[in-house]
């Protein structure tokens, strides 16, 4: 079979008659390109120098110093004004009336008054000064040539030479003509230099106010890195705020307008200012228009927090240097330092630090908690930190329902009564429960409270985090009761609202977390029966107002403005257990954050100081797994192994089950059928035959270990 081929591509080459002779063909070269005229060059390089950086640089740096110099002069001379004339006393009167302050007014007018009249009797005094200066040179004329007269005659007659009668004063003569000599020779160069003097004095009062448009300066000073906050940029910033009245009020007071301003004051990583708004301007109008005041004093929305103070009219605004807020804390008290204690009734749990720099300090002394913000941002850490320190009393008891069920709380084996671990529906029952069995003791000990007055009772911390689980549980027993909701028939609801009730009086209290708070899943009676109540980032205001109530919002709690992702672990407190400024009902406290491994050695210390608690532990299970027999598969053929590498082959064989296990979860296996792992050259390892042979005891026993 033959094959057609087919050519997609024409030769461009002729074929070649090997006989044919040879043609050389010449190219003539390209015509040259036309010159480019002189012109468009010239243009072109003119523009390259124009457009350069270091042309614009040198232009930038030109301008402004002459700039700084030019406005120097009209600082200096405004200056000189203000002090020979009573400018300065009518401006601060001016002020005064903007504000609505008349007896500052009245007050300023009176200096101006008795400026005036100083200013007359020295004018006055001018008219009777040439002749008393002529007196008073004659006068000191004579006296000064009779004492060098009388001090010649004294010479004289010491030296018995009548010539020394006038030696004082024919050298008092010739220091005069050297002082002339001197005169003349400095005269014509200070004539020179002089202007050149005075034109670097008005440059730097010029350069110390910056006194050049924004364009001219350096490149750090226009993006406002490292600026910093003045009496002049505060008032700037409030008058380009957008409040008409605000506005014309500070225009009313030309350049007194930092008369509204208290003292501004080192605060932590950023500084503090109280701001007396002019009559006619509210706080919320400055409270609503938080980015664009801080977008004026070159911060971040979230550098610049707002609260109202007690006075009258009155904003208190903390400004944060630039990114130091993004920088951490450092870490908790709770991991340095191993000899701190806690005490329910007195101490107080060291949480964090304000943005003050000051440490933040929590009592919970007989007050309920609440903990709310959006997932993933911290508030199980947060409100484990606390519980960690408290743990450090050993008088106080822990009942825990972690309704996320991923280990958080683990670490609490051996320290709570009760820990239940899971979010599903079982478990929301089982933690209700709980809650209902807390409950029932806080009514025993109301009950002996009433038949004994002075009866004392350990404190009891009831703990649920992730508590809008059981607000949403649909779930409902036997006589059609739900789990969850906010009605008087469910359960959990019932049980929060009566803790919340008369828990307090018999140290019986409620710690809840929940995320992203809601009228469903977090019901309006039991967020407002928390004595303590936190935020971390919301998605909203109306949020904000259900984690901390109406007020602290009012008056500036914004948990809405922190930045999701960013601000971990950032809560706006409003409680009477923390201490914080007068007057403001919240702070912003940047919590410590304890990770796992130390939280087991804070927990570890806790457990030291405990007669041993044994710890009734409801987990989440998936299939029911007998950790001894799957030890036994992970050891495999092995007659030993690291406890570390024991731990590992657990986890890959069930990570759900043994993901989060730890030596001490191990070694509590073990110990449960009289085996426990041994040291082999000072290394933990677990024995295969010690591992059967617990197996064979706990068979004998007709126990089982499911996990």
């Amino acid at each position: 079979m033959s094959e057609n081929v087919v050519h997609l591509h024409k030769p461009t080459d002729p074929p070649t008659d090997p006989a044919a002779p040879t043609v050389l063909t010449v190219v003539p070269d390209a015509p040259p390109a036309a010159p480019v005229p002189l012109w468009v060059r010239s243009g072109r390089a003119v523009k390259t120098v124009v457009t350069h950086e270091t042309t614009k640089t040198t232009a930038r740096a030109v301008a402004r110093h002459g700039l700084y110099t030019f406005n120097g002069g009209r600082i200096v001379a405004r200056r000189t004004w203000d002090g020979k004339t009573g400018a300065r006393y009518e401006r601060m009167i001016r002020t005064a009336e903007a504000a609505g302050n008349l007896e500052a007014a009245e007050e300023w007018e009176e200096r101006l008054q008795r400026f005036r009249a100083a200013r007359h009797h020295r004018r006055m005094d001018l008219l009777h000064s040439p002749v008393e200066a002529a007196k008073g040179i004659a006068v000191g004329t004579g006296v000064s040539v009779g004492v060098l007269v009388a001090l010649g005659v004294v010479m004289a007659i010491n030296n018995h030479d009548v010539t020394d009668v006038i030696t004082p004063l024919r050298a008092t003569i010739e220091f005069i003509a050297l002082l002339i000599r001197i005169v003349q020779v400095v005269w014509g160069p200070a004539l020179t230099i002089g202007p050149f003097l005075a034109l670097l004095a008005l440059w730097t009062v010029g350069s110390k106010q910056q006194a050049a448009p924004q364009w001219a300066l350096p490149a750090n000073v226009r993006s406002g890195e490292g600026e910093p906050i003045t009496p002049s940029i505060v008032v700037k910033a409030l008058r380009d705020l957008g409040v008409p009245a605000l506005r014309s009020a500070i225009k009313e007071m030309g350049d007194a307008g930092a008369s509204m301003l208290s003292p501004i004051t080192i605060a932590g990583c950023g500084v503090e200012v109280d701001v007396t708004l002019p009559s006619g301007v509210s706080t919320n109008e400055v409270q609503s228009r938080r980015r664009k005041l801080a977008e004026n004093l070159t911060r971040h929305e979230h550098e610049v927090f707002i609260t109202i103070p007690p006075a009258a009219r009155t904003v208190r605004l903390w400004i944060a240097d630039s990114g130091a807020l993004d920088e951490p804390i450092g870490p908790s008290p709770l991991t340095t330092d191993e000899t701190l204690t806690a005490n329910y009734k007195t101490g107080k749990a060291p949480w964090g630090q304000d943005l003050r720099g000051d440490a933040a300090e929590l009592s919970v002394y007989q007050r309920h908690l609440l903990i709310t913000g959006r997932s993933n941002q911290g508030k199980t850490a947060s409100l484990r930190s606390i519980a960690l320190w408290l743990a450090l009393d050993k008088s106080v008891q822990f009942w825990i329902g972690d309704l996320k069920g991923i280990g958080d709380w683990k670490m609490f084996v051996g320290i709570a009564d009760v820990l239940i671990e899971g979010p599903t529906d079982e478990h929301v029952i089982q933690v209700t429960e709980m809650a209902e069995d807390a409950v029932d003791e806080m009514n025993r000990r109301l009950e002996a409270r009433r038949a004994d007055p002075t009866a004392a009772f350990p404190p009891l911390i009831v703990i649920v985090d992730e508590a809008q689980v059981a607000f949403m549980c649909p779930v409902k027993d036997k006589d059609k009761r739900p789990y969850g909701g906010s009605s008087s028939t469910s359960r959990y609801f019932m049980a929060a609202r009566k803790i919340h009730n008369q828990g307090r009086a018999v140290d019986v209290l409620l710690w809840q977390g929940t995320q992203d708070p809601t009228d469903q899943n977090l019901p309006k009676l039991v967020r407002e029966g928390a004595h303590t109540r936190a935020s971390l980032v919301v998605g909203t205001e109306s949020q904000a107002r259900m984690a901390l109530g109406d007020k602290a919002v009012d008056d500036g709690a914004a948990p809405h403005l922190l930045r999701q992702g960013l601000d971990k672990g950032t809560l706006v407190v409003a409680s009477d257990g923390i201490d914080m400024p007068k007057g403001q009902s919240s702070i912003t406290v940047r919590t410590h954050f304890i990770d796992d491994d130390p939280a087991e050695e804070i927990a570890a210390r806790a457990k030291a100081l405990r007669d041993g608690v044994t710890t009734l532990r409801v987990i989440e299970r998936g299939e029911e797994r007998d950790p001894l027999a799957d030890i036994v598969a992970a050891l495999g053929d092995k007659p030993r192994l690291l406890t570390g590498d024991v731990l590992k082959r657990l986890a890959a064989l069930n990570e759900d089950a043994y993901g989060r296990w730890t030596n001490g979860d191990l070694k509590r296996v073990m110990e449960a059928e009289g085996e426990e792992p041994k040291k082999s050259h000072g290394r933990m390892v677990v024995h295969k035959d010690h591992v059967l042979r617990a197996i064979a005891h706990r068979d004998a026993d007709g126990s089982t270990s499911a996990f």
